[in-house]
């Protein structure tokens, strides 16, 4: 027999439902705003402890990490000549920053997953399972990036620039600027290679479709060579296509992606374009 609460009653708290099924929905309102900088707090140190811990790895393979980084510059060098520097310290530096360096990228997937936990909470129950895919898909858009900086793009920017050495112009570049040269396209490389990580995401959560992506294709375009004249060192269109062509090619790459896991139907599209 049904309970019928009279006005004013208490009994009327028999006729909630149930919260349960809301717990991962309200989950951000529960948390006050000291408890997110703890928990924020907390990713942080994880993520600083994975990075020590990646350092000491790659503090023990600093030598073999300084040949390979610098081995582009060393082909191009005249015969007989050297990488040189000018400050006491400077080469003791290099070889701290590499270390530092290599133990981001061997921390990296464990990074990445302290920034899931840390975003986790604010997504719905049917988002928190794209843990797994971030943490695979952004370390290896970091990897990917990396290697593309090291065996295509710096390799050719370094060799453009010694084309210019003569019998009267000797090209000995100095260790500092090598170095910040490569930092620089390695940056650029490994947040360009995040694309369809990205992409893949949004489509994911139906904010674009593959549809709206080819549609704003030459707009793409133009904001690609635009970078690409930012970040490249020379303003010779080679130079430029260098580091517009991989980005072309992950944009193409990143439709494909959307159209994979974005949604399928025209209204869909309709309504999201």
């Amino acid at each position: 027999m049904a309970l019928v609460p009279f006005p004013g009653s208490q009994s009327t708290a028999l006729q909630r439902p149930p919260e349960e099924e809301d717990d991962d929905l309200s989950l951000v309102g529960k948390m006050s705003f000291l408890e997110h900088l703890d928990e924020l707090r907390k990713r942080v140190m994880h993520a600083a402890i994975g990075i020590v811990v990646g350092v000491v790895v790659g503090f023990t393979f600093h030598q073999w990490l300084y040949d390979f980084i610098l081995q582009p510059t060393r082909r191009v060098l005249p015969a007989g000549s050297h990488l040189i520097y000018t400050q006491p310290a400077e080469a003791f530096s290099l070889h701290i920053q590499i270390a530092l360096i290599a133990g981001v990228v061997i921390s990296s997937p464990y990074i990445m997953y302290q920034v899931w936990r840390f975003i986790a909470p604010g997504l719905y129950a049917n988002e928190k399972k794209f843990a797994i895919p971030f943490v695979v898909l952004s370390s290896l858009g970091l990897v990917a990036g990396a290697a593309f900086n090291h065996y295509i793009a710096f390799p050719f920017m370094i060799a453009f620039f010694g084309t210019f050495s003569s019998p009267d112009l000797q090209f000995l570049p100095a260790l500092t600027p090598v170095w910040s040269m490569y930092m620089k396209f390695l940056v650029a490389m490994g947040l360009t290679f995040q694309m369809p990580t990205v992409v893949y995401f949004l489509a994911r959560m139906q904010l674009v479709t593959a549809r709206f992506l080819a549609k704003h294709l030459k707009y793409a375009v133009l904001i690609i060579f635009v970078l690409a004249a930012v970040v490249t060192p020379g303003g010779d269109p080679g130079t430029q296509a260098v580091f517009a062509a991989p980005m072309m090619a992950l944009y193409l790459l990143s439709i494909g992606i959307a159209w994979i896991v974005g949604p399928k139907s025209a209204k869909t599209d309709q309504l999201l374009d």
